[in-house]
């Protein structure tokens, strides 16, 4: 069972803590005759010889000692100033580094050699205890002529804290630049990542290749995530199909990430922040999902006047940003508008494809430590097919959200943060005839509060509301009861949460959590209990132990996830998953990280909307009054209620690894492979889903050709998926037939000039699936013979320029 492993392997990683911390103090009792001196080394905090010791209870802040300088960016232009906001652990090494203000691509490549520098940790009475600082780089354009290689250029210089003055610079080495301020703050805090978590920041998604810039469309790159077909915007993670993917923007439910085809993320890039991926066992804010959440957060406001704006072949977008009320308050607006429509029509004249999005955003400080905000976004997606004239849907689909914001600092220990959102999705299936629409109303909530310098509390609330409702007479020819499958109805969910993330050591961190939700639907009720808990182990400076454990509870859903379209049957209770993971991760030199995790889940009573034919078990020959043959095929001619409700069981299982260097360094890149199996059972046969691939490999690389030229290219290879043929008594082959394994490349080149002080534009040439390889999807056989079917090539030139100011 998956908790019973987990266990196992969180008690060995507990021994595994225990026997290197009990090898790293073995020198300290008797030093090895060959050990090497360390003239740097600081006095331990409850001997500190010097007279200014702070007094009993007061926060002595960390201390730089580490060299803090900053290679200049190769690619970048002009002066900048970046303020870092740093995580130091108890042990003085950096847990987060992320760039709170400060333009790309000085943020990410500040951000990324902050996580290699060393501190004297913060001490209270003497202990050592996590904090959380302010750091200050700035940057100075070379003086050399633009186009010089990157060896010439200079470093960042520091802006020091008081408190890091005396240590800003290792023995023997001078001390950075220096520029005069006064301290910045320091927190004491126990906030941290949470662990099992992966991170995109949009500096590393922009130059990824065949993600076109945008970090959402970057994360298929990751480790357990498998497509279902090259360059659509659905994929399935551990084992859980798309439709089980849950996807959040600052906490607001969204139906989808990105446009269809090879379009861009639902949200211009520069305002994503990070995304992070939870492949399972994911924090207790997030539920109602029973397999993976992608989480992005957009980037905090700011009051300065700065935007970026692109055109490319297919689309035009870009955003502005600047402040107001003597910087109290911020303005943002932005959006994309899509003219794919006329360059297929030169290739495909009788098919059209169209997307827009929008965002705007305001802030305004009411006072110190209360902001109100105001968030709306949304999106579109049309593709259809000109027929003798008459214009066909094939796919539509729109969202729209208004998202009212208060976040307030009520301590320095406390913080409270409350949402109401408003939103719309429709959906329409290949006809007009067929729409659905879901106005949703929500509210949220979560309190943190600091217990203390190793814990802090947090909890929370959501409620949700779905009225869904058909806009118009979905009765339509093909003798499926469209109303039926798409009642009218009200959905309500309530849910509760709290998650205690803890040093229980200094090597050991803990974060148990537990949440609770109510499901309501035309008269059914479900109740779903789902604990978390999460655990890091620090075996070594750069070696960490991660595990995760979850249950997660999620009502009915359809493979894929369509937006205004959520299926009923909530009387047939939730699907439900069983999520365990165990890695490790390695921080090596030269900032190459490294990572292995063997993952399990086991998933109940899901809604995969599987063909009983699969499995041949509901296929009924009877003889009708004419004398004929007539097959019941449980209702595979076409969707049905009974269908819909078909529960199946299913399990994962599989190897994910990672090898990652930040793509923005001169050469840097990913290489992730999973290995896993996917299974679905129904009755007494157990299979292959039909979604499996038991291969995903993914390898991409950036380099720094110098003169501001960067290049790029990305290969991805999967399995194919399981066969569709039929032996001769009408069962599905499953082992060992698979349709062929899917190949391609991706290219992407750039080239960047200056564009005054701070800005630069560039040019920008990429090319999603550059060898035109056609993807395999099914294949079936029949009297005729058997066949292949493929799709594409889904292969998708982008020629651009971009500007950032």
């Amino acid at each position: 069972m998956p908790t019973t492993r987990s266990l196992i392997l969180v008690m060995a990683s507990a021994i595994a803590v225990f026997v290197a911390e009990q090898a790293a103090a073995q020198p300290d009792v008797q030093p090895r005759p060959d050990t090497e001196p360390q003239p740097d080394a600081e006095p331990r905090p409850d001997k500190d010889p010097r007279p200014d010791r702070a007094p009993a209870g007061a926060l002595v802040p960390p201390r730089v000692r580490s060299d803090t300088s900053v290679r200049y960016p190769p690619e970048a232009s002009g002066d900048a100033t970046v303020i870092l906001e740093l995580t130091i652990a108890p042990d003085g090494t950096v847990q987060v580094a992320r760039a709170t203000s400060g333009r790309e691509p000085f943020g990410s490549v500040a951000a990324a050699a902050a996580r290699g520098w060393r501190f004297s940790p913060a001490t209270r009475d003497g202990a050592p205890v996590a904090a959380r600082i302010r750091f200050e780089l700035t940057f100075r354009a070379p003086a050399v002529a633009p186009e010089a290689e990157p060896e010439t250029l200079p470093d960042a210089a520091k802006r020091p804290t008081s408190e890091e003055t005396d240590a800003a610079s290792p023995p023997g080495k001078p001390a950075p630049p220096k520029a005069p301020s006064t301290a910045l703050e320091v927190t004491v805090t126990a906030d941290r990542p949470a662990p099992g978590r992966q991170v995109l920041t949009r500096a590393e998604a922009r130059q990824l290749p065949g993600a076109f810039g945008d970090p959402l469309r970057a994360v298929e790159v990751l480790p357990g995530v498998t497509p279902i077909v090259s360059g659509l915007p659905y994929f399935f993670i551990r084992g859980a199909p798309p439709g089980n993917v849950g996807y959040f923007l600052d906490g607001v439910r969204v139906p989808a990430l990105y446009h269809l085809g090879a379009g861009p993320s639902v949200l211009n890039p520069g305002l994503i922040e990070r995304v992070d991926l939870y492949s399972g066992g994911y924090p207790a804010q997030y539920g109602r999902y029973a397999g993976g959440i992608v989480a992005a957060e957009t980037t905090r406001p700011r009051a300065d006047l700065h935007g970026e704006a692109n055109v490319r072949l297919i689309d035009a977008g870009g955003f502005v940003e600047t402040g107001f009320a003597e910087g109290r308050g911020t303005a943002l607006v932005g959006g994309r508008y899509s003219y794919t429509g006329l360059v297929l029509s030169l290739v495909a004249p009788d098919v059209d494809l169209e997307y827009w999005d929008y965002q705007s955003r305001i802030t305004y400080d009411v006072g110190k430590r209360t902001t109100l905000g105001v968030f709306a976004f949304g999106g579109f997606d049309f593709l259809g097919e000109t027929v003798d004239g008459e214009k066909q849907t094939a796919f539509s689909t729109e969202f729209h959200r208004l998202d009212l914001r208060l976040s307030h600092e009520a301590s320095r220990h406390t913080r409270l943060d409350v949402a109401a959102t408003f939103g719309i999705d429709r959906g329409d299936l290949g006809s007009e005839d067929v729409r659905s629409v879901d106005r949703i109303v929500g509210t949220r909530g979560r309190v943190r509060h600091r217990v203390n310098d190793n814990a802090e509390l947090r909890l929370g609330y959501d409620v949700t509301l779905d009225f869904f409702e058909l806009e118009r007479d979905l009765s339509a020819d093909d003798g499926v009861d469209n109303g039926e499958l798409f009642p009218s109805r009200r959905d309500q969910a309530f849910g509760i949460w709290l998650a205690y993330p803890v040093d229980v050591h200094q090597r050991v961190s803990l974060t148990p959590g537990i949440r609770a939700d109510l499901f309501t639907s035309e008269g059914a009720a479900a109740i779903g209990v789902d604990p978390r808990l999460s655990a890091l182990f620090k075996v070594k400076r750069n070696l960490r132990l991660i595990h995760t454990l979850g249950l997660a509870h999620q009502p009915p859903s359809y493979t894929i996830p369509l937006p205004g379209l959520v299926p009923s049957g909530l009387e047939d209770g939730l699907q439900q998953s069983v999520q365990s993971s165990s890695g490790v991760e390695w921080d090596l030199p030269k900032l190459y990280t490294l990572t292995a995790t063997a993952f399990q889940t086991a998933f109940f009573n899901t809604t995969d909307n599987l063909d009983p034919a699969d499995f041949n078990v509901s296929e009924e020959v009877t003889i009708d009054e004419n004398g004929n043959e007539v097959i019941d095929n449980g209702g595979n001619e076409g969707p049905t209620t009974e269908k819909l409700k078909q529960r199946s069981l299913g399990s994962a299982v599989g190897v994910e690894l990672g090898l990652r260097r930040p793509i923005t360094q001169r050469l840097g890149g990913f290489v992730s492979y999973t290995l896993s199996r996917s299974l679905r059972s129904f009755r007494r046969s157990k299979a292959p889903a039909n979604f499996d691939r038991t291969h995903v490999f993914n390898f991409a690389a950036g380099y720094d050709l110098g003169k501001r030229w960067r290049a790029g290219s990305r290969v991805v290879l999967y399995s194919g998926l399981p066969s569709s043929r039929r032996n001769p008594d009408g069962t599905r082959i499953r082992h060992p037939d698979r349709v062929a394994p899917f190949f391609r490349l991706d290219v992407r080149l750039e080239k960047r000039w200056s564009l005054g002080k701070r800005g630069y534009w560039a040019f920008v040439f990429e090319v999603l699936n550059a060898t035109a390889t056609r993807e395999a999807i099914s294949d079936a056989c029949d009297d005729e013979g058997c066949r292949v079917e493929r799709i594409g090539p889904l292969t998708f030139p982008n020629v651009g320029v971009e500007a950032f100011f």
